[in-house]
């Protein structure tokens, strides 16, 4: 092998290798920020989990974290730095 294909073949792993982590990033982040609305609604919701864990500032909090988390995630598979 040529140091030529060598740096193409390099280029096209870390190319494939970006698109995925960036659809799991994209995937991760959606599944998150779901999560985070639910901790932040949830109070809203006739359900077996608040009469027995009622919703608290804590789960509100933690809505809010995740929230916040999920959107980073979803950037970060937008921008696509993962080998700099």
């Amino acid at each position: 092998m040529t140091v030529k294909s060598n740096e193409d073949y390099e280029r096209q792993r870390n190319k494939r290798v970006a698109g995925m982590r960036s659809v799991l990033d994209y995937a991760m982040g959606v599944m998150i920020i779901f999560v985070g609305v639910f901790l932040i609604v949830r109070h809203q919701f006739d359900l077996a989990l608040n009469k027995r864990f009622p919703p608290d500032t804590i789960d509100i909090l933690l809505g809010a974290l995740f929230v916040i988390y999920g959107g980073w995630r979803i950037y970060r598979g937008y921008k696509k730095n993962y080998f700099k």
